[in-house]
């Protein structure tokens, strides 16, 4: 089993005398997986819980189940285009949660040209990859929590022309509250497009799906620049849009959108 230690995040299990009321009783935390989709036929990966800590604290203890988890067998790349998969969606403690932990079985594959490979995950990585957030729930409210599996950067091919592929996750874990999204549609379709923005130094990048529609999640609310860069074989060039704004909490569709 491998334990994929994703997001120190911040808000959750504490219940001292001194907290304010705010902090007192539950909060509704639900947890959602999407991909930015990479160039593979399928992308599988065995999600077996999710576990939550009640502080920022590094050790390995203090981890409990989120309880109401959906495990199973999840193909990456059906996750794409601004569609999601509820993992965990459960009452929680109100205060600080410190961090969110994947937990995944071995049963991970990756397909490629129609051949099926084992996705192995090195030692090295079972310590697992920790992103900040630092928010704490309040009683009563409602936090969604995106964890955005970037396929392309996760999924590594063995040096050396073994064959072997390994999983390093790369991913990025947002909120409804704190972030938007950009959606489009590239067209032609059967054009694999790779969309991206520059966000505060990172680039976040996503392909377009089977249909065409690419979604950029975890973007804050600002005024970004898209750029838009098509499969070098399809001859066609790099579409540029400017002065694309992002509000917090909504998506911001661009429409369709044609390649040059």
């Amino acid at each position: 089993m491998l334990l994929l230690i994703i997001a120190p995040l911040s808000g959750l299990l504490i219940s001292c005398n001194d907290e304010d009321d705010t902090t007192q009783g539950t909060s509704k935390v639900t947890v959602r997986m999407t991909d930015a989709p990479g160039d593979y036929d399928e992308v599988n990966v065995e999600v077996l819980d999710v576990m939550i800590k009640n502080n920022s604290d590094t050790s390995d203890n203090g981890w409990v189940s989120i309880g109401n988890i959906s495990p199973g067998i999840y193909n990456l790349l059906d996750l794409t285009g601004g569609i999601t998969v509820l993992l965990a969606d459960n009452e929680v403690p109100s205060g600080l949660l410190g961090q969110i932990r994947l937990v995944l079985g071995d049963e991970n594959t990756v397909v490629k040209d129609g051949v099926t490979y084992p996705l192995n995950t090195p030692s090295a990585q079972q310590s697992g990859l920790k992103l900040q957030i630092n928010q704490t729930l309040q009683a009563g409210a409602t936090y969604n929590f995106l964890l955005d599996f970037d396929v392309e950067h996760s999924v590594v091919v063995e040096a050396g022309g073994s064959g072997n592929y390994n999983l390093h996750p790369v991913i990025r874990v947002t909120t409804e509250a704190t972030s938007g999204a950009i959606k489009g549609t590239i067209l032609p379709i059967t054009v694999q497009t790779l969309a991206s923005v520059e966000v505060n130094g990172t680039l976040v990048s996503a392909y377009t799906n089977e249909q065409g529609v690419f979604q950029l999640n975890g973007i804050p609310s600002g005024t970004y620049t898209v750029t838009l860069t098509p499969d070098i074989a399809s001859g066609l060039t790099v579409l540029v849009v400017e002065n694309v704004v992002v509000v917090n909490g909504e998506i911001t569709n661009m429409g369709s959108l044609t390649l040059p």
